[in-house]
Formats: C-alpha cells, structure tokens, sequence
C-alpha cells in the first residue's frame, strides 16, 4: 500500500425515508430503494456517466434474493456501469462501516472518490422454511412415481408449515440489543439526561462538519 494520507471530506448525501413497516414502501425492496437513492444522488451533485472509484452499502438482513444488490443498485443508476461496488455486513453498525472503509480507500490513495451507507426494510425480511419443511419438499421432489410423492407429501404436518422469522439477538444470552444497552445504562448508572447530551452534541458536530 503507498504511504499516501489524503484528506477525506464528505461532500453531500441523501437520507431514505423512516416508516413503519408494512405500510409505506411495504412493497419496495432494500434494491429498489437503494437504487432510487443512489439515483437521487448522481442527478443531485452531477454523477452521471462518471466512474467512482468504489460504492458500498450493507443491511443488517438483506433479502435471499438480493446476493450482490449493491453491484446491481450500481448497474441501476446512471453512473459509470464499471463502478465497482460490494455489499458489508455488521449489524446495525453496517451503514456507518461502509462509510469508514470508503473514507479509509480515499485516505490511503486507494481511490478518489466513493458512496457509502445502506437501508433495511422489515417488510422485506427474509421469512425462512422450517428446516423440517424444507428437508421434506426436497423427498418429495426426489420422488420416482406419483404414489411416492403423495406419500411423502403426507408426512407434512401443521408444525412443519409454521415460518422461521429471523431474529436480532445475541445468541449467547438470547438479548436484543436494546436490552444489552439498558444493562449498561443500570451498570454504569448513565442518566437520561447525560444521553441526550451525548446525542445533542452528535448532531451539532454533525451541522458543524456540513
């Protein structure tokens, strides 16, 4: 790596909306909702048609359909078709990374330019088979005549056809992270008061630097 430190700023950026899931943009995919943003940006400062040096985003549980979305949220968009991009996974600091690694590609002469951030949408959660189901659909497909398939199809039972929803927690001790952090707060006797500071503070630093 060439020992290089560029200075790194941040020039503009657009926000996705917050809404309860299932309502508004129930029928809109992280993709699509990435690719609209990412959008909205290239019109906004000028992008079209230049090649970054590299995009990022992440979700905390992206879709199974979605394996390499931000290469086609790229492909979406009228930027550069060669503009690499790649997906990053750390939980609900995954936004907030993508950011860190495009900053830290500028700073070490990596590239000049980037996108970073990400979005989730709990409407669009990947809903799984129970293992049992899935194992069972997979017998009955391998089935030789019609009178197997039927009988293997009737080893399903109601048990079977209940969806496995994921889950955000710890797995060691079973907690959200919500719950780890009032633990924190009750072990470090952090007041509510000291936590809206820290908040405030946060965004002014953050008006400040825009």
């Amino acid at each position: 790596m060439r020992n290089v430190n560029h200075r790194v700023a941040i020039v503009g950026g657009l926000r996705i909306p917050f809404v309860k899931s299932f309502q508004q943009y129930s029928r809109t995919s992280n993709q699509e909702m990435l690719t609209a943003t990412l959008q909205g940006m290239v019109e906004k400062y000028s992008l079209s048609g230049k090649l970054l040096g590299d995009v990022a985003f992440g979700a905390v549980m992206q879709s199974s359909f979605e394996w390499n979305y931000s290469r086609e949220v790229v492909l979406g968009t009228t930027l550069h078709p060669n503009t690499p991009a790649f997906n990053l996974q750390r939980a609900c600091g995954t936004s907030l990374e993508t950011i860190n690694l495009i900053a830290l590609k500028i700073s070490t002469g990596q590239i000049d330019s980037g996108v970073g951030g990400g979005s989730d949408t709990n409407s669009d959660l990947p809903i799984m088979l129970q293992r049992k189901l899935a194992w069972k659909l997979i017998d009955i497909n391998g089935a030789k005549s019609i009178s197997q398939r039927i009988a293997r199809f009737l080893k399903i039972n109601l048990k079977d056809l209940k969806p496995n929803y994921p889950a955000v927690f710890e797995p060691r001790t079973g907690m959200t992270m919500g719950q780890h952090t009032e633990l924190m707060v009750k072990e470090w006797k952090i007041g509510r008061q000291e936590q809206d500071q820290l908040s405030y503070e946060s965004h002014m630093n953050a008006v400040k630097a825009y």
